[in-house]
């Protein structure tokens, strides 16, 4: 018998709700409808090319830390759709999600509203977030910002803009400066701004800065990272926390963490170090450098040239002995020629094409056209190379809808999930 959740899976999957169309309209006559639950929210609204989802799930767990009730919604998701929407790190329940996706959708259908997947999943984020009080929420965009649905708040606590580079050139623009002013779009009037004076799309943020009359903030601390005996530390302010995120680009990242922090304090909030201590120490951000010692196995969902860059310069520094073996799907829409020039040596690498059902997944004969010397490898034979693996370290990358698959297909991969909290 089809579960309430399953119905509200099949009809936000569906042909109807999974397109992508940029806008605010939609959305916008959907929460007016639903009493506008996004303006009773305290927002940290986050965007960027690469490490928006990381600064987010750090930002949360340090202010849930620090004793506050935080909403946190990010996308994609790995194995549900409820890892989307979470309070306190905890996911929605199946039963919440289930009930809001058929009031939200028909809330919609009644008044002739045909949002999208994205912009129902945000409205029910909102919808869910008013609902439970929470003290503050973190909300990741999906695509962009200016016209993304996470963008139909009036007013925020803090926008935080991440590392911008070229992706998504279809809908956002082929140069830096075309991408950084659509990222520029969650910047609200007379509301400050975050982001680095390294950040490539500086610029242009700092212009929409100034058009709004917003303040413009970087990050004045420097961190640095360090390996060792098997543990992360990230050093800063002259003091050493351990760090629960592999990754030398997470530095960049916890740059503007440490910043928001110093501003979310200034402007009242109470977030003391041993809440900064706790929070970077236990921080958890699924299938992102995620390692699982027991089978020398690494999960990151790289997609586009400089998380490539990124992911290849932090193998080479954590696991710089270890022969290399790669599981990489991906999706026709990504720029996975330069993806697989960056991460793969040919001449040392072992390299399978997992494929993975889903629209627009590049198939083995596409993917192999560029390095002549892959393999294909299915699920039984991903388990045991995985299960028997002694010394080589297994990296599993590219689509995170092909990282799904894997964990979704698989009893052995499940139980890997529930062994590294996953699930």
């Amino acid at each position: 018998m089809e579960t309430e959740y399953q119905k509200a899976v099949n009809l936000i999957t569906s042909r109807e709700k999974f397109h992508i169309c940029l806008g605010l309209e939609r959305i916008s006559k959907a929460l007016e409808l639903l009493g506008n639950p996004q303006d009773n929210l305290k927002i940290i609204h986050v965007a960027g090319t690469n490490g928006k989802g990381s600064v987010c799930a750090i930002l949360s767990k340090i202010l849930t830390s620090a004793g506050y009730k935080t909403g946190l919604y990010t996308s994609p998701h790995i194995l549900e759709y409820t890892e989307r929407i979470k309070i306190n790190q905890r996911n929605i329940l199946k039963s919440d999600f289930a009930d809001l996706i058929d009031k939200v959708s028909k809330v919609a259908k009644t008044n002739d509203i045909y949002l999208t997947e994205f912009e129902l999943l945000t409205a029910v984020a909102f919808k869910y977030f008013a609902d439970k009080e929470v003290d503050i929420c973190i909300l990741e965009t999906g695509l962009g910002g200016r016209l993304d649905a996470t963008s139909a708040i009036k007013s925020n606590v803090l926008s935080v803009i991440t590392s911008i580079s070229l992706d998504h050139t279809d809908r956002l623009g082929d140069t830096i400066e075309k991408i950084a002013f659509e990222k520029a779009g969650i910047i609200k009037p007379n509301e400050p701004v975050l982001v680095s004076k390294d950040n490539k799309g500086y610029a242009t943020i700092e212009k929409v800065a100034m058009e709004k009359n917003s303040e413009l903030i970087s990050p004045a601390s420097k961190v640095e990272l360090s390996f060792e005996d098997g543990k992360n530390y990230a050093i800063f302010d002259d003091k050493k926390f351990e760090f629960g995120l592999l990754g030398l680009w997470q530095s960049e990242n916890l740059e503007l963490v440490i910043e928001a922090v110093k501003y979310l304090n200034k402007i009242g909030y109470e977030i003391s170090e041993n809440a900064l201590k706790l929070g970077l120490k236990d921080v958890f951000w699924m299938c992102r450098m995620q390692y699982i010692p027991k089978y020398n196995l690494l999960i990151d969902g790289t997609h586009n040239p400089d998380g490539a860059r990124v992911l290849k310069d932090s193998i080479d520094y954590y696991f710089p002995d270890k022969k290399r073996v790669w599981i990489y799907g991906a999706l026709t829409t990504k720029d996975y020629k330069s993806v697989m020039n960056t991460l793969f040596d040919l001449n040392k690498d072992e390299i399978f094409f997992y494929d993975f059902e889903y629209k627009n997944s590049a198939k083995f004969d596409e993917l192999n056209d560029i390095v002549k010397v892959a393999k294909p490898i299915k699920q039984k034979a991903l388990e045991y190379l995985v299960c028997e693996n002694k010394e080589k370290l297994i990296i599993i990358s590219g689509s995170f809808y092909m990282i799904g698959d894997i964990f979704n297909s698989s009893s052995f991969f499940q139980n890997i999930a529930e062994l590294v909290n996953i699930i």
